[in-house]
């Protein structure tokens, strides 16, 4: 199931030179907490510059997660999120599973093509490329063909070499202690 919520049409913020970084392609990988996180500072700063951000969701689905609520009162930050409520099973890949990813990864395209942003989030593509849920060709593809002045963010564990190796930044969260390990679980408004 597929939710996007729209952006009023807006100019675009002359920010005279001060984006010259923007193109870079940032992976946030590893086991430690914190990827889609440091994506969402990303987006948060990117927002409050006046810069046109969309994020697409792979694997997460419907999910009440509160930053989409969130962010979804921002004029400039487009949502869209691909994949089913439950978890996916690394070992028992479903063809709907495939299907959604596959979705999301046609939606990144357009929005890539669309030349209406300027931040554009990937959030657990990396899963779904280890997954088998999305063919990394495809996925390098798509980095190969993004416009040069969109910057790019994946995020997600497991994160393959030839992403990394076809990025620009690359950061890996390291856990080295999760409240998860004492049989504390997601707490709603902290993880999700």
């Amino acid at each position: 199931m597929t939710g996007e919520h729209s952006l009023n049409e807006k100019q675009r913020p002359d920010l005279s030179g001060e984006t010259s970084g923007l193109g870079l392609v940032t992976v946030f990988t590893g086991n430690g907490k914190g990827k889609t996180s440091a994506a969402l500072g990303v987006v948060l700063r990117a927002a409050g510059h006046g810069l046109r951000v969309h994020i697409i969701y792979f694997m997460k689905g419907d999910f009440p997660y509160g930053e989409r609520q969130a962010l979804s009162r921002l004029d400039n930050v487009d949502i869209s999120h691909f994949g089913h409520e439950t978890f996916v099973d690394p070992a028992n890949v479903r063809p709907e599973e495939i299907a959604e990813a596959r979705r999301g990864l046609e939606k990144a395209r357009e929005v890539l093509r669309s030349g209406d942003y300027d931040v554009v989030v990937l959030d657990e593509i990396n899963v779904a490329v280890a997954w088998k849920l999305l063919d990394l060709e495809s996925v390098l593809e798509l980095l190969r063909n993004r416009p040069p002045d969109v910057e790019l963010l994946l995020t997600g564990r497991y994160a393959v070499t030839e992403l990394m190796e076809a990025a620009d930044l690359v950061t890996e969260m390291v856990n080295i202690k999760h409240p998860y390990d004492r049989g504390i679980l997601s707490r709603k408004g902290i993880d999700y």
